[in-house]
């Protein structure tokens, strides 16, 4: 699963001068140019934000994105959370914008307004536009949402990351067979995860899944999610991602994975533990809630920027969801994704959130966006029995825990898990297998103790790891022992 192919994204290559920039103004910045500052920033810092950037670099990038102006506003800084004041600001910006666009029409103006964050998008078109806005104290950030950094040759291998309706045997070494005739998966033994099945199944729990959505054909995920051992759950789909070139578009695409990433993802936490000789989940008694909010596990078009922020923010009104899973990410900041998941953290959710998968020319790179935040926690994936990462996995002082999804048996198997298809089942590996996992370990201590905060949970799961009291520089507490996490 390739999360932060950083180096598709940023000039890393010499025939990037080469491309042609369209529709751009002399006074602009190239795409070359404004990428090789985001690179600059991401190898000195690792991180680049906007909200560090002047004007004019906005503005030309705005110029590569749709004209689309994200506007975060608010009454301070940390104003993030949408009121009745907040919504008065809103309305006096927008008639800013106009004014200073010398646009007649709003309605063709505005493209977005969040219902629950103090986010909007608007078409924006003038350098003075922008300027004016940075110096507003009503406004807590500008960005161009339509930006990518992607450039023309990397732009298809970007659209498809992570993405696969691939099936494979699983070899005989890879699992073993439990009541009543379920898969077990090996990494989960080397997490001591069934013997933790004596104390918790995950039932009473909602686990949230943010990623590409769910497979329409695979029925254990679907109307046989309730079956065999498992029972008494329900499973929910949504959908945020609007799959359209034109920006302006508000044609939500559905619930169903296009991807197939998402079905492997939910598969780990909560498949089903059955008698059709299939990989069986971490959780398999926990609710699982599914939202198709991107196209592929690269966040990088604006509509993924939004699905995201969408989906964290209606998963942080629901009482009943306890986990986030989020097995995706950028290699940099984006800021309406950071206040969704503020949102959904300051509604007491654990947000669960893949380091960063890679190839092995961009493994420079650290814990990539959102994964990178205090409020998330931040997984990446080890080789079986060492501290080893996985040969693209990310690793550095953001991580909080491990799991073990690479074998060293000479076959470098990842964890098996149902595909796509049905009644088919696949290898998946990388951070994201990772992430899915741990939420659905988080899954079973806090349907052991559902009195429980969301920092008592994670407590019991510090305690449980490896390295605990201790935190690792590359791989923070590191290998959670799920029994001990529910005993």
């Amino acid at each position: 699963m390739s999360i932060g192919i950083v180096c598709l994204m940023i000039s890393c290559s010499s025939n990037d001068a080469l491309e042609v920039e369209n529709q751009v103004t002399q006074d602009a910045l190239s795409k070359t140019e404004i990428n090789s500052l985001i690179k600059k920033s991401l190898e000195t810092t690792g991180d680049f934000e906007w909200t560090k950037q002047n004007a004019h670099t906005i503005w030309s990038a705005l110029k590569h994105g749709e004209q689309i102006l994200t506007v975060g506003y608010g009454t301070s800084a940390t104003d993030y959370q949408r009121s009745a004041s907040s919504k008065n600001i809103k309305e006096q910006l927008v008639a800013l914008i106009s004014q200073s666009e010398k646009q007649g029409s709003r309605a063709k103006n505005e493209l977005f307004s969040d219902e629950n964050i103090n986010v909007l998008d608007i078409k924006v078109e003038n350098l003075a536009t922008i300027e004016a806005l940075l110096k507003d104290s009503r406004v807590r950030y500008v960005e161009p949402a339509g930006y990518t950094a992607f450039t023309a040759g990397a732009e298809k291998m970007a659209s498809s990351a992570g993405c696969g309706y691939r099936q494979n045997t699983i070899n005989a070494n890879d699992y073993r067979t439990i009541a009543p005739g379920a898969k077990l998966p090996w990494a989960f033994d080397a997490h001591k995860i069934p013997q933790a099945w004596n104390h918790s199944t995950g039932a009473g729990v909602t686990v949230a899944v943010i990623d590409t959505g769910l497979s329409p054909e695979q029925k254990w995920m679907n109307q046989y999610f309730n079956d065999g051992y498992s029972s008494g759950r329900f499973v929910q789909k949504y959908g945020t991602y609007v799959d359209s070139w034109w920006a302006w578009s508000n044609n939500y695409d559905g619930v169903n994975d296009k991807c197939g990433h998402g079905t492997s993802m939910a598969s780990v936490a909560t498949a089903p533990r059955n008698n059709d000789n299939l990989p069986v989940g971490v959780a398999y008694n926990a609710n699982l809630v599914s939202y198709r909010a991107v196209a592929n596990v690269v966040i990088d078009d604006y509509h993924e920027k939004r699905g995201i922020a969408e989906a964290l923010t209606a998963l942080g009104n629901r009482s009943d969801v306890k986990v986030i899973s989020m097995s995706l990410g950028s290699p940099f900041s984006i800021s309406r994704v950071k206040d969704a998941v503020k949102y959904a953290y300051n509604k007491g959710k654990m947000i669960v959130a893949a380091g960063g998968t890679s190839t092995s020319f961009t493994t420079w790179y650290g814990v990539i966006f959102p994964a990178s935040m205090d409020e998330t926690v931040a997984v990446t994936g080890v080789q079986e029995g060492v501290y080893d990462n996985c040969d693209v996995c990310h690793k550095g002082s953001k991580i909080d825990f491990t799991i073990q999804m690479q074998r060293r048996n000479g076959t470098d198997n990842k964890i098996p898990v149902l595909s796509y298809y049905n009644g088919k089942e696949n290898y998946v590996g990388g951070s994201s297998i990772a992430t899915a996992t741990t939420a659905g370990i988080a899954a079973l201590v806090w349907s052991k103790n559902p009195g429980w905060s969301r920092a008592q949970v994670l407590q019991k799961m510090k305690q449980a790891s490896e390295f605990y009291p201790n935190k690792n520089g590359d791989y923070g507490y590191g290998n959670i022992d799920a029994l001990k996490a529910v005993q």
